[in-house]
């Protein structure tokens, strides 16, 4: 795998979306793009919401992605277009701030994240003027990570505008940081995936170094990605930040417990580490240790002896200073029991046994149960979606990315495949006339693509 992302030299006229984007950009700007950024967005196979905890997931980058044209000038200014009527034109000057507004998680913010973050990695006071126009065929706050391949596809393409030159490792750390500017407290899955993924294969992806393995999925069988057709942006609401704090808190109370300098670790992976403890023995440790009933704020200030200034200062974040209660136990629970379940996942891959379609469908399943009961991100449409597809076909299916809506991901054997496609339509998308209308672009056979790269003519 070379270190850099690609540079590929692309027939424009032979690409249908590229020729329409090329157009798109020749109209609004009187000019042909210098070159194109893409970032696909990705898929969970299994690992969900424990990146943040410093563990390791299982995802594959899909074949949608964003897409930007490019072109270069001296005018100082970075003018973004989007080919969606309904993402504003927005335009902002090179300067060393560039403002990002958190309260109001527009499109072009997350650009900006991109942006910024490549600016401050090289200290660039002043940027290369860029004109872009932006197409995306990931579907938005799905649980596909648009968003974050967003981010990605601005920071490639601010890295190439400038004429610098990073690894894949060193763009996907730097996305990683810099989307927290539009207050997202993710672990680096998403931009990982996004740089990292090879066509073919899945990824586990480990952090703290950050490394990415292949993992070869069994022959046999498919992964097909159904949308509930809810939406749910992360850094609108407060539930995923809500969970980042939860599992932050746990993680104190458990090293507290066991007594450990619980200040200085911020995990459940830290407090795993320092404790020099199996997975199963944390799972232990969390029945033990955590009371299944709700802990208050009073509760959580006399186990750890902090005043309610110090909790709000420097346990909660932004947008969770109002929540007043906290489910430790569960959330820990989920995480531990959910980090196991990926090593077992890669382990039955990499073992190619006769049974690993079953074993591995079976494991997608506990997820699922454990999101929906434990972690509790999950949504009655969802879960609705989750029951139609096992009744369909599907040897495992469970909701991906950080879910409250968007899709699930479902194992099916290679011969279920059309049937499993009209059942879940009969069941699931025709009865509704509003998701009927949403179906194609809702409900996909993906394969493994290949990781974020620079097109040019």
């Amino acid at each position: 795998m070379s270190s850099n992302p690609p540079k590929i030299q692309t027939m424009v006229t032979a690409n249908e979306r590229l020729q329409n984007l090329k157009n798109t950009f020749e109209t609004k700007y009187g000019k042909s793009p210098l070159f194109y950024a893409r970032a696909p967005g990705r898929v969970n196979l299994i690992g969900e919401h424990i990146d943040y905890c410093g563990y390791s997931v299982l995802p594959m980058a899909i074949e949608q992605n964003i897409l930007a044209a490019v072109s270069v000038n001296d005018s100082e200014m970075i003018q973004l277009a989007n080919t969606n009527p309904q993402y504003k034109d927005f335009t902002v000057p090179c300067s060393n701030d560039i403002a990002i507004d958190r309260d109001n998680p527009k499109w072009y913010y997350y650009f900006l994240c991109g942006v910024k973050g490549i600016q401050e990695k090289f200290g660039i006071s002043s940027l290369a003027g860029m004109s872009c126009v932006v197409n995306g065929t990931i579907p938005p706050s799905s649980g596909l990570s648009s968003s974050s391949a967003l981010v990605c596809c601005a920071g490639l393409a601010t890295m190439e505008a400038n004429q610098k030159s990073l690894s894949k490792m060193e763009l996907a750390e730097i996305c990683v940081r810099c989307e927290r500017y539009i207050g997202t407290e993710g672990g680096g899955m998403d931009q990982s995936i996004s740089f990292l993924a090879e066509s073919g294969t899945a990824k586990l992806i480990e952090f703290h170094p950050l490394r990415a393995t292949d993992v070869n999925l069994p022959e046999g069988a498919v992964f097909v990605i159904s949308n509930c057709c809810v939406e749910m942006n992360k850094a609108a609401s407060s539930h995923y930040n809500i969970r980042v704090v939860e599992c932050r808190i746990a993680t104190k109370m458990l090293a507290h417990a066991r007594g450990l300098d619980w200040s200085r670790l911020q995990k459940l992976a830290q407090a795993q580490t320092e404790l020099k403890a199996s997975l199963e023995e944390m799972l232990a440790l969390v029945d033990e240790v955590l009371h299944p009933e709700p802990y208050s704020r009073e509760e959580i200030c006399k186990a750890l002896g902090i005043t309610s200034d110090q909790l709000s200062t420097d346990l909660l974040s932004t947008n969770t200073q109002h929540v007043m209660h906290f489910k430790l136990h569960q959330r820990a629970k989920h995480v531990y029991g959910e980090a196991a379940r990926v090593l077992q996942f890669k382990s039955v891959c990499d073992s190619e046994s006769a049974e690993s379609i079953q074993l591995l469908g079976d494991l997608m399943n506990q997820s699922h149960v454990s999101c929906r009961d434990l972690y509790e991100c999950s949504c009655p449409e969802l879960d609705r979606l989750v029951d139609i597809c096992l009744k369909s076909g599907a040897v495992g299916s469970r909701l991906t990315g950080a879910g409250w809506g968007g899709c699930a991901v479902s194992m099916v054997p290679s011969e279920k495949v059309e049937s499993f496609l009209q059942a879940v339509r009969e069941a699931y998308y025709q009865p509704d006339p509003r998701i009927a209308a949403m179906e194609k672009q809702s409900l996909f056979v993906s394969k493994p693509g290949g990781g974020a790269a620079i097109l040019f003519e």
